[in-house]
């Protein structure tokens, strides 16, 4: 009896030490983030139902108790308690936070399950457009974001260029000759993806350590959080050069051309149907396993991506052979391939195991790429939406198509094959009620009603209930988030931020300065929205959203502004033009100023982040150039034309108060003057102010200077 006991007691300290390894993640991320719970949470395990992930959360006295079937339900079920009894929330555009004497009570117990496995997050292009210069600090808050939205399954390539540098290295590559095809840090997106090399480097050895002990960071933590990283598969890209070094001269290598239009040099793909292939695939997940470890489940990467070029190859076989040679160096691991365009394309799909391939539906918001290729033939997919691109500023969302596209995929014929729903914006620092939703949809028992799930975000977005609030967001649901049968990349355009021209439009290659709602009715909605200001004053969240919210209607100003300077120009009356286009570059200082009174739209918070980032560096100066580079002309520096000048535009202060400020008086003045604007001009103007260092602090409005600020706009 004593020994079954002993055996009894051992077995509970053991299933007992495991559950608080299991949940210790959730208890740390309760601490940073919500520190009034510390020590109020009990973590309980218990079993998925049918196969899905299920919490309970419940109040006793002065302790939350959670019930989880996972690490990320159990994260869930926290984000749960604090949003919708707390009234608390943190997110991309400020937190709404405050620590509470009082554990607020749950009456009865609450439960939700996710009626899909996944949840997604993360574009590949979100890396760059967002994440370029985040130094641990940014990511320890990101992953607590991803963890509290339930997210369990995330793209993480941070660090791939030291797995390609090492395996350069191997393959007789010279240290110097192994950077030159590794982009600098705000241009890995389009070389992971094959678009690219080496543009915005050469990298130093240290930035490429540097990315490297971040991502073993970043693992680990997702790891203890219970959120699947994506690596970077290896699925036959090399440098364009390969075929010049010692023992590949005869590798079978495909040309991939350039990347749009003329503009990059693609790097090749070596047919993944040969000796050659696996060699360097070998190498290359040896090194990985290296760095990151050997229990990765999870890799992206596609051959051929956004026009490659496919001559001469058996392409089922390819995908065969890519993902037989992923699966003999991690056995078991699926391949995650996006949907996009005509990606994958169906032969591709016939040369995959289905059971280990996974899809993202990447542009749920204009395509049903899901329903119209039958259920990518019958592959798991999971449904998401881009919803913005080059992380410029606007607000969007089409947040009924949301809720009916993800349901109709739930009930429809292809159901089955459904597997997750997320999130895969090109950049995260916009629409948190966009990100929000998508992610909120796995948790729902039925199709909410939009209406009533904007009502409980504003509160606790904000933290209680306003009614003017509420009625401004059913007005923001029916204009600059509502739902239109149109295509459209991203938020609509700002004149603002566009190279000068008499026909700007759009402001950026793809982009649209269309507006597909009634501007009048959504003036009408922020009037509501700020009515509420004094009882939000201290909030930030509310304080964020008002500045976005005013931002957009100026920025819906400047288009009538913009065509009476043009139709001055036009009418040749010097006159006219001087005074349609000082009062255009008025407009575009008073955006300015707004702009510098929220840290999330001023140029000065990512300087600093690349600052921060390179501070150890010696490519220090390059990472600044990185960083405006980007946001301006992207590359590359010799090519005035560049389709993708102005694609990762931003409405920013510091911006608009010098790089845009500069283009449009110089326009005006030329046009005063009897010239028509030089875009090759601009595009020097542009190369010259990303080579400078300076960091544009913003100047806060004084409370009466925004008083005239918000009367101006809204008038």
């Amino acid at each position: 009896m004593k020994k079954l006991k002993f055996i009894t007691c051992f077995t509970l300290f053991i299933f007992g030490t495991q559950l608080y390894a299991q949940y210790a993640a959730v208890k740390d991320l309760t601490t940073r983030q919500f520190p009034w719970l510390k020590n109020k949470v009990v973590l309980k395990e218990i079993s998925k139902e049918n196969d899905e992930d299920v919490f309970v959360i419940e109040t006793k006295k002065d302790k939350l108790y959670i019930s989880a079937s996972s690490t990320s339900a159990a994260s869930r079920g926290l984000d749960w308690y604090a949003k919708h009894v707390a009234h608390q929330s943190i997110s991309h555009m400020g937190d709404n936070k405050s620590q509470l004497a009082k554990l607020p009570q749950i009456n009865q117990p609450i439960k939700k399950k996710s009626f899909v496995p996944y949840r997604y997050a993360l574009n590949y292009c979100t890396i760059n457009y967002s994440f370029s210069f985040y130094t641990w600090e940014e990511w320890e808050k990101e992953l607590d974001w991803m963890a509290l939205n339930g997210v369990n399954i995330m793209l993480a390539p941070v660090g791939t260029e030291k797995v390609w540098y090492n395996t350069l290295i191997k393959m007789g590559y010279s240290d110097e000759e192994a950077k030159a095809f590794i982009p600098g840090p705000a241009f890995t997106a389009w070389w992971l993806m094959g678009n690219l090399e080496g543009w915005g480097g050469p990298v130093s050895n240290q930035l490429i350590d540097q990315q490297a002990e971040l991502q073993k960071k970043i693992l680990k933590r997702m790891k203890e959080l219970g959120i699947e990283p994506i690596l970077q598969g290896f699925y036959g890209m090399v440098p364009h050069d390969l075929k010049t070094k010692k023992g590949y001269e005869d590798a079978p290598v495909i040309d991939q051309g350039n990347w749009v239009f003329t503009e990059f040099t693609r790097p090749a793909i070596l047919v993944p149907t040969t000796s050659h292939f696996e060699n360097v695939a070998n190498i290359y997940y040896d090194e990985m396993k290296k760095l990151y470890g050997n229990d990765i489940k999870y890799f992206g990467g596609e051959p051929f991506h956004e026009g490659g070029k496919t001559k001469g190859v058996n392409v089922p076989e390819v995908a065969q052979h890519v993902q037989q040679t992923m699966q003999k160096n991690y056995p078991n691991s699926t391949w995650v391939l996006q949907g996009w365009q005509n990606n994958p394309s169906d032969d591709i799909l016939k040369g995959l195991k289905k059971e280990n391939t996974l899809i993202i539906e990447l542009f749920g918001e204009n395509t049903d790429n899901w329903y119209k290729r039958k259920g990518y033939n019958g592959t798991s997919f999971i449904w998401s939406n881009v919803s913005n691109f080059g992380e410029k500023n606007g607000l969007y969302g089409k947040l009924q198509r949301f809720i009916d596209e993800v349901y109709r995929a739930k009930n429809s014929e292809y159901g089955q094959y459904l597997k997750g729903v997320g999130i895969i914006p090109e950049g995260i620092i916009n629409n948190p009620v966009a990100y929000d939703l998508m992610l909120d949809l796995a948790w729902q028992d039925e199709k909410p009603n939009l209406d009533e799930w904007l009502k409980n975000y504003t509160i606790y977005r904000y933290g209680k209930e306003n009614q003017d609030i509420i009625n401004a967001w059913k007005g923001f649901a029916q204009t600059v988030y509502s739902s239109p049968e149109v295509y459209q990349e991203g938020p609509s355009e700002s004149i603002y931020c566009a190279r000068p021209s008499l026909n700007v439009n759009p402001v950026s290659s793809w982009g649209t300065r269309k507006r597909n709602y009634d501007i009048k009715q959504y003036k009408e909605a922020v009037k509501l929205f700020v009515k509420a200001d004094e009882e939000f004053k201290n909030v930030e969240t509310y304080q964020t959203d008002k500045i976005d919210f005013l931002r957009q209607v100026w920025a819906d100003k400047g288009d009538d502004a913009y065509a009476r300077m043009v139709a001055a120009i036009n009418y040749q009356d010097k006159e006219r033009i001087q005074k349609a286009g000082n009062n255009f570059i008025e407009m575009v200082k008073l955006q300015n100023e707004l702009l510098g009174n929220s840290k999330y739209f001023t140029l000065n918070r990512w300087v600093e982040e690349a600052k921060d980032f390179g501070k150890n560096l010696p490519d220090a100066q390059n990472v600044m150039y990185n960083a405006k580079g980007q946001i301006t002309f992207w590359g590359p520096d010799t090519l005035p034309r560049t389709t993708l000048r102005d694609y990762a535009h931003k409405e920013w202060n510091g911006l608009l108060g010098s790089l845009y400020l500069e283009r449009w008086k110089v326009f005006v003045e030329n046009s005063i003057n009897g010239k028509i604007s030089n875009p090759e001009d601009f595009y020097k103007m542009e190369v010259e102010w990303s080579k400078k260092q300076d960091l544009y602090q913003p100047k806060k409005s004084t409370p009466e200077e925004f008083k005239k600020l918000q009367a101006k706009i809204l008038e």
